[in-house]
């Protein structure tokens, strides 16, 4: 009797303490889809692994974003060790585009009611034209793609090829009732009660979950993400590279400063990790550059302000097609474009003019900055004698091929050796 009592205790303790140690994961991507997001899910997965977690909930509310990003965390879903379940909440938001195909990829897809999904067509977001048959080639590939991640999670293979070949978009109702999605639930808490005891099938094997009970543990980015997800921000990029072409600017025109040239490098090389994850037109990325190659050559070649023209044009036409066919979301801000235009071209002409004014001045160094000063006779000088003169806080022996008065005012003609040679006239300096 003994021993059975002592075997219920140890059961009835085991089983709670299974029931403590339940949890599931949710983590909350509220943006485009982007090499940040990417870095996110997967950290989140290898974090709800080491925590043996029921599941992963990927809370999404996104318009879109890259195909290449989108593909990985498919990949990375469809691969998980994890169950994870894509719930697109809160009421108003939206899994469109790639935001579409990961929600097909989830173990258990689900929505909020007053959300929509769908509109998955490939969008070019290179800046080129692709031809038409290009294009269909793409469209089918994208086709075979979700209709071969909606066969495997038994989800409805049809209108999963529509949202990509006719962009249609579904709301929860129509998404449910047309088997996109596995439920609909209004809140976490209901979407954890309505999971709870669904079987999921994972590469190791099958999985029942057990969710109605488990604590909820809210899944963060680290640093590498918020430094990802600054970068993949098209105005941060545009910035970085602005900011690092001007300091390299002014690094040329004026040798041996050192830090703008440091800071202009590292925001250029910034820059240009940026544009690796974003649908940038490098036909922009080249008027821009060419831009700054004129105000250089500006330096060098008297073009009396054609070639400054030449680069602000560049610069301005570079600025605008650098984002020209990505998706809105991925557009340039004009609150961002225009103020950073006028103030790089007010910095660079600004530069430009400093170069050129001190290009242009008296020479103030050696001998030659002698010429044409003013200076006072400290003695008499006669045709063919040497006498003294006052010039810079310095005596100097001058001669004259006219005569000149001790105290008179002299104007300094050339420099010969350690030799004056001066005449008449001017107010006398540095007495």
């Amino acid at each position: 009797m003994k021993r059975l009592i002592w075997s219920l205790l140890i059961f009835c303790l085991f089983n709670t303490s299974l029931a403590l140690a339940n949890e599931v994961c949710v983590v909350k991507v509220e943006e485009v889809i982007s090499p940040a997001v990417l870095d996110l899910i997967e950290t989140s997965i290898q974090r709800a692994q080491e925590k043996r977690a029921e599941c992963l909930v990927i809370e999404l509310d996104t318009p879109g974003g890259l195909a290449n990003s989108m593909q990985k965390i498919v990949k990375l879903i469809l691969n998980s060790p994890v169950p994870v379940v894509v719930y697109v909440a809160p009421s108003g938001a939206k899994a469109a585009s790639a935001g579409a195909i990961i929600t097909l990829a989830a173990h258990i897809a689900a929505m909020a009611p007053g959300t929509n999904i769908g509109a998955a067509h490939p969008v070019n977001l290179g800046g080129k034209k692709i031809p038409k048959e290009m294009a269909k080639k793409i469209v089918n590939d994208m086709v075979a793609y979700v209709r071969s991640i909606a066969d495997k999670r038994h989800r409805n293979p049809k209108v999963a090829a529509l949202m990509v070949r006719k962009s249609i978009s579904l709301t929860a109702k129509e998404a449910l009732k047309r088997h996109v999605i596995d439920l609909m639930a209004d809140n976490l808490s209901d979407l954890l009660s309505k999971i709870d005891g669904k079987k999921v099938n994972l590469p190791l094997g099958a999985k029942v979950l057990h969710t109605q009970k488990a604590q909820v543990v809210f899944l963060k980015g680290g640093l590498r993400y918020d430094i990802l997800r600054i970068l993949s921000n098209p105005n941060i990029a545009y910035l970085l590279m602005m900011i690092g072409l001007a300091g390299l600017y002014f690094e040329i025109s004026h040798p041996g400063v050192i830090l703008p040239g440091v800071v202009g490098a590292i925001c250029l090389v910034l820059a240009f990790f940026a544009f690796q994850t974003l649908p940038v037109n490098y036909a922009g990325v080249l008027l821009i550059i060419l831009g700054i190659i004129f105000f250089i050559l500006e330096l060098k070649v008297t073009s009396y302000g054609l070639l400054t023209i030449a680069a602000l044009f560049c610069y301005i036409l570079g600025s605008i097609m650098l984002f020209h066919r990505a998706p809105g979301y991925l557009h340039l801000s004009f609150t961002t474009l225009v103020p950073t235009l006028i103030f790089i071209s007010l910095f660079f002409v600004g530069v430009l003019s400093l170069v050129v004014r001190a290009q242009k001045s008296r020479v103030r160094m050696g001998a030659e900055a002698f010429i044409g000063e003013q200076a006072q006779a400290l003695t008499d000088i006669e045709p063919g004698r040497v006498g003294k003169v006052f010039v810079h806080g310095e005596i100097w022996d001058a001669e004259s091929k006219e005569r000149i008065k001790k105290g008179d005012s002299v104007q300094i003609v050339s420099v010969k050796g350690l030799r004056l040679k001066v005449k008449l006239g001017g107010q006398p300096k540095g007495v």
